[in-house]
């Protein structure tokens, strides 16, 4: 049996890809629980294949035995986690995947890299193909996060380069579905809750802009394909359909009716579009999303409704 490697185990994405893998590989999982919760790991406790260390990837941990595969996930992406350390981001992306990068090296791992759409910065272009090189602030408010996985994606071109590591980049967009938190911090989730709590939503901006919101399940598919192919270059993963604020407003009333919507001043750095270019996917992984919008939008309201009677 394999062994596959998950830093941010514990996270969003990094849960879901445990779930997806588990009863077929041995995982060893690290977080450090700065963002993810140990109650979204503590049912495979018991579990044979898999082995948890709670640590940090800026101070590796010696890890003993074959790994076949490293998903580095380490890295909050909701801007208002990120924010809060905006060095410790930093770190996390440089000095994390350069020590996840090291341990691939000294275990020939094929490493697969959590990068974002976040590298386009502001762009310019739409759709956005992975050869775009970004409209990008280094100095904004994103920047500890956007630029970090900057640096993240040209580790891993200078490892493959220097000692032919096997390393993967991916570029992924807006993500939603059961896994985020209540507090996440980003739009689907922080609407949805609201609508739940009865509470206004609040957008910030005009609502014009953009995003493309590919549901974790189509994610997760994509991310395990990553590991059957070879590639040298970036890959988006995302669902190319986009949709404004103001229309996904729009779609929410129409399914849950009873709330008040409130326009507040536009965040900074905000981007005004993200919208991915999935040829690549398609032809190199073999992928493309399959979740209907309004089908992942029902299954993410449901588990945030039960997760909120839960936790009460």
């Amino acid at each position: 049996m394999k062994t596959i490697l998950i830093s941010g185990c514990a996270g969003f994405i990094g849960q879901n890809l445990l779930s997806s893998l588990i009863s077929k590989y041995k995982i060893i999982g690290i977080d450090n629980f700065y963002s993810g919760s140990l109650e979204s790991i503590k049912r495979y406790k018991k579990n044979e294949n898999f082995k948890f260390i709670e640590a940090d990837i800026i101070n590796m941990p010696k890890i003993k035995g074959e790994i076949d595969i490293i998903y580095n996930l380490a890295c909050p992406a909701s801007p208002p986690i990120y924010q809060k350390d905006p060095l410790f981001t930093i770190n996390t992306s440089y000095l994390g995947t350069k020590n996840l990068l090291e341990l691939a090296k000294n275990k020939s791992s094929i490493f697969i890299q959590a990068s974002t759409s976040e590298v386009y910065g502001d762009p310019e272009v739409n759709p956005q193909p992975e050869e775009y090189n970004g409209n990008v602030n280094t100095t904004g408010l994103r920047s500890c996060y956007d630029e970090g996985k900057r640096i993240a994606e040209t580790l891993c071109y200078e490892y493959r380069k220097i000692y032919d590591i096997k390393t993967r980049i991916i570029r992924i967009f807006n993500t939603y579905g059961p896994g985020m938190e209540i507090n996440d911090g980003r739009v689907i989730s922080n609407f949805l809750v609201n609508i739940i709590n009865k509470k206004e939503l609040i957008v910030y901006g005009d609502g014009k802009q953009t995003r493309s919101f590919c549901y974790i399940d189509d994610l997760i598919r994509g991310l395990i394909s990553a590991s059957k192919f070879d590639f040298d270059f970036p890959i988006n993963l995302g669902n190319n359909n986009e949709i404004s604020l103001n229309k996904l407003v729009e779609l929410l009333q129409k399914k849950y009716k009873d709330f008040k919507v409130r326009y507040s001043d536009p965040v900074e750095d905000d981007p005004k579009t993200r919208r991915p270019n999935i040829y690549k996917a398609k032809k190199f992984l073999k992928w493309e999303p399959k979740i209907d919008f309004e089908e992942g939008i029902e299954k993410t309201f449901n588990y945030f409704k039960n997760k909120i009677k839960n936790d009460k």
